[in-house]
């Protein structure tokens, strides 16, 4: 008796499972609504670009230059002057350099995409 029960019982849970595997269409890739490996969390590294910047090293300015009066003595008694006094200006040109900076273009971010089930009866 105990005999027959155990084989009963046994086929009864073969036609089960078979029949769950059957109605899925495929042989043990089946997996119920609540999927924890239906998604795989995918991360996106953050983007960068270099930008180069023109930039003002020096400014530009003027520089003066004084010339003395230069006197000279003709006669003994007498100085006279043989050169008035003068200024020269100089003029510096501003100096620029480029400089590279890195900025960030797009943060880094994590998503979630559909996993491919790979199942060669059902092609899930």
């Amino acid at each position: 008796m105990s005999r027959t029960l155990a084989v009963v019982f046994s086929t009864a849970v073969a036609v089960i499972s078979m029949t769950g595997a059957a109605s899925a269409g495929c042989y043990n890739c089946y997996t119920p609504p609540p999927c924890t490996t239906c998604y795989q969390q995918q991360y996106v590294a953050p983007q960068y670009r270099t930008v180069d910047e023109t930039v003002m090293v020096s400014p530009g300015s003027v520089v003066a230059h004084r010339t003395p009066a230069q006197y000279r003595t003709v006669m003994v008694p007498q100085t006279v002057m043989v050169a008035p006094p003068s200024v020269q200006y100089e003029r510096i040109p501003p100096q620029y350099a480029t400089r590279q900076r890195v900025e960030m273009v797009s943060p880094g971010y994590s998503y979630y995409a559909p996993v491919q089930m790979n199942c060669a009866s059902c092609g899930y």
